[in-house]
């Protein structure tokens, strides 16, 4: 049994892939505003929430319990519409080595938008599952963001 591997988990979303990256790459704070799963995050190390060398400490829910990490962004291609991420402590120790997050907002034909995020990863042992859960969190967060976006753009023409 491999230790390491690649999972992956798309969404349509109504937003644009622009409003979607924008909302990574600027407003990356506000995520603990609009989705539940996910109860608050704090500029950890560093003076920018969008910097590489800046660290995020994160508080949210998998599996059902209240769970903390710490993240980092390693890129960003503006071009491409991706970020990477690397997610590490706590969590995440002792049962990985530490998380690559790929964020990208993706413009399908037709105008159609996906949000697809994919995990990286390193189990410590063989008895540790793939991070599946990270995907159940990425799905409620895709689906809570969207909706705000959207509200947002409603609000915005009124």
């Amino acid at each position: 049994m491999s230790l390491t591997g690649k999972i992956s988990t798309e969404l349509p979303v109504h937003a644009t892939a622009e409003k979607w990256f924008h909302t990574y790459a600027k407003r990356l704070h506000h995520i603990q505003h609009v989705a539940a799963k996910v109860h608050g995050t704090k500029l950890h190390e560093g003076d920018d929430w969008h910097t590489t060398d800046s660290v995020k400490h994160w508080t949210y829910t998998l599996d059902g319990k209240t769970v903390t990490c710490l993240e980092t962004i390693e890129s960003v291609d503006e071009q491409k519409k991706t970020i990477v991420f690397k997610l590490f402590g706590e969590a995440v120790d002792g049962k990985y080595k530490p998380l690559k997050l790929i964020f990208e907002a993706i413009e399908k034909d037709g105008g159609r938008t996906a949000i697809r995020w994919s995990i990286e990863y390193e189990k410590l042992r063989e008895d540790v599952h793939p991070p599946y859960a990270y995907l159940e969190l990425y799905d409620h967060v895709i689906k809570d963001v969207d909706a705000h976006i959207v509200e947002a753009e409603k609000n915005a023409t009124k």
